[in-house]
């Protein structure tokens, strides 16, 4: 952890910051991958979607961290609202419209979509409003058509409603009783146990923790599930304060953890698939929360490794929301070039990872940090606290 005396900002968890962009790399490889599989329980990287309740973990412990202190300082829930949307929303108009701009210049085929629908489809994106499946335009069964992932960025929303209404209040004992529940609910999904009837229509997703993209009843079901738990159990740690201090291996150890964790092949298949569900449970609830104490245990870095967790943590949110454009671009290709030598699809899958990176980085220098800058100027000095 890096302590910022001169500017007076509180001191950043280093390593954390360099975790969450280790899993966007480990996403974009995810969904590289997902386009050349036969089956999900075949895909390299085959548990990278649990990278997304890490995310959200992280975001529970971060936003104690930074918030918890300034309520009783004056900050209004407004102001709260304020900074979150500075920090989160110029980065999803970005990937909205760089989705749009791929699936209109041949990145998909646009026959049967009317430019008016492709214009009110990026609308809604750019304010995280999911569409129904008759505003479907790709098909493939996504609230998110442009930019698949901006669900679970929807989802970071409500927790982040959640917490500023209701649960900042919340004491201790009575955030840890929310989290045993959130921990039941999650069981109840990676077991297929399906307490709650709201399983049964899911077939390839069983006992994983796949799911969340859509407005059926299903998918609210499992993303639901999926924030509850994770965030709300990153934020208990940070108010119980439990850190495990691993010295100076720790952003090493955390890495090793991470990369093991998400890309472990497919656990079980068929009638031992509960097995798969048990893995990715202990993933969520213990692993994962492990990581976070370790991360934040005031392990030491040497000056290059410091380096890498900010550079890392600078790029893994454009990484994570401006990618899956690109994907789609992956799957369309494969589908037309599916004859082409396997060399030539390895190098446009090594190209469209370099090429995400690029991206990511260029959002963030010459868009994502000028304009919070400019936002924070503008608004953050009427909404002080």
């Amino acid at each position: 952890m890096k302590t910022d005396i001169l500017s007076g900002q509180k001191p950043r968890y280093e390593i954390l910051d360099g975790l969450r962009g280790v899993a966007a790399l480990l996403v974009v490889a995810f969904h590289i991958f997902e386009a050349y599989s036969p089956h999900p329980s075949l895909q390299i990287i085959n548990h990278g979607y649990l990278a997304v309740d890490f995310f959200f973990a992280l975001s529970g412990f971060v936003i104690g961290y930074a918030y918890d202190d300034r309520w009783s300082r004056g900050m209004t829930v407004k102001s709260f609202f304020v900074r979150r949307l500075i920090r989160l929303q110029p980065m999803v108009f970005a990937g909205a419209t760089i989705g749009m701009l791929l699936y209109f210049f041949g990145a998909a085929d646009i026959a049967d979509t009317t430019v008016g629908a492709l214009l009110f489809v990026w609308l809604l994106s750019c304010f995280l409003i999911p569409t129904t499946s008759s505003l479907d335009i790709r098909g493939w069964g996504e609230g998110y058509a442009l930019d698949g992932p901006q669900w679970s960025l929807a989802f970071e929303y409500v927790a982040n409603i959640l917490y500023a209404l209701f649960i900042r209040r919340f004491p201790r004992w009575l955030l840890a009783v929310l989290v045993v529940g959130a921990a039941l609910l999650s069981l109840d999904l990676a077991l297929d146990v399906d307490t709650l009837g709201f399983l049964a229509q899911r077939e390839k997703e069983r006992y994983t923790f796949i799911g969340g993209w859509s407005l059926a009843s299903t998918q609210l079901y499992v993303g639901f599930v999926r924030l509850l738990y994770p965030f709300f159990a990153g934020l208990l740690l940070y108010r119980m304060g439990v850190k495990i201090n691993a010295g100076r291996m720790a952003f090493f150890l955390c890495f090793v953890i991470i990369v093991a964790a998400l890309a472990m092949p497919r656990v079980g298949i068929g009638a031992n698939g509960w097995t798969n569900g048990l893995y990715e449970a202990v993933c969520v609830l213990v692993v994962f929360p492990l990581v976070l104490m370790i991360g934040s245990g005031n392990g030491s870095m040497g000056c290059r490794q410091l380096k890498l967790c900010r550079w890392l943590g600078r790029i893994s949110y454009p990484l994570y929301i401006t990618h899956y454009p690109l994907i789609y671009m992956v799957f369309n290709w494969r589908r037309v070039n599916a004859d082409l030598p396997m060399a030539s699809h390895v190098m446009a899958g090594v190209s469209v990872f370099i090429l995400s990176i690029g991206l990511a980085v260029a959002c963030e220098r010459l868009y994502d940090a000028p304009v919070r800058q400019w936002l924070s100027r503008r608004f953050n000095r009427k909404h002080t606290g």
